[in-house]
């Protein structure tokens, strides 16, 4: 059984790695931590508190804490989705405003029907064929997904350079970058 201090010190441990801190408001952290702890017992992985998780690995790959979008949101914005993760300014302030989603409309989709929600099969609307200018790509040496405009220079879980990035085609192909 995974407790919520183990948790709190994983998170912590990744969030000083970043030059990040951790939400300040003890409350609101205690349940965004208790989130995570019960996903990971539930999925096997730590899926962030605040999306919908299918409980499919390979769906949610992109949403597991820290999720890909937590850089480029605590980067421009102060804070990550959740919340979880701030910058300095933030944590200064000892607040964070709520942020826009950068979870692609297609990746939540995908995981509401991995999860055999009730979903239209439809084709696309024109709203989520929009394009983004981000791609997809994971890391050829430990897996780690990211959905941006430029692949890290390096990867977050195991330091491999960018060019060990590859681009996932959504066509089931995978072209390097």
């Amino acid at each position: 059984m995974i407790s919520v201090e183990d948790v709190k010190r994983r998170h912590e441990l990744d969030a000083r790695s970043r030059g990040y801190r951790l939400n300040p408001d003890p409350d609101f952290l205690a349940l965004l931590l208790e989130g995570l702890r019960v996903n990971e017992e539930r999925y096997g992985y730590p899926s962030c508190p605040c999306r919908f998780s299918s409980g499919v690995f390979e769906v949610d790959r992109d949403i597991i804490c820290p999720c890909d979008y937590r850089d480029p949101d605590v980067q421009e914005f102060g804070t990550c989705y959740c919340c979880l993760y701030l910058d300095e300014a933030s944590f200064e302030r000892g607040a964070a405003d709520p942020i826009p989603e950068r979870r692609p409309p297609e990746m939540q989709m995908r995981g509401l029907l991995a999860a055999g929600g009730e979903a239209s099969q439809e084709s696309p609307s024109e709203e989520s064929s929009v394009e983004t200018g981000r791609t997809l790509r994971y890391c050829r040496v430990c897996g780690y997904v990211v959905f941006r405009e430029e692949p890290p220079y390096v990867c977050p879980i195991c330091r491999a350079k960018r060019e060990m990035f590859a681009e996932i085609d959504m066509g089931l192909g995978v072209r390097s970058t």
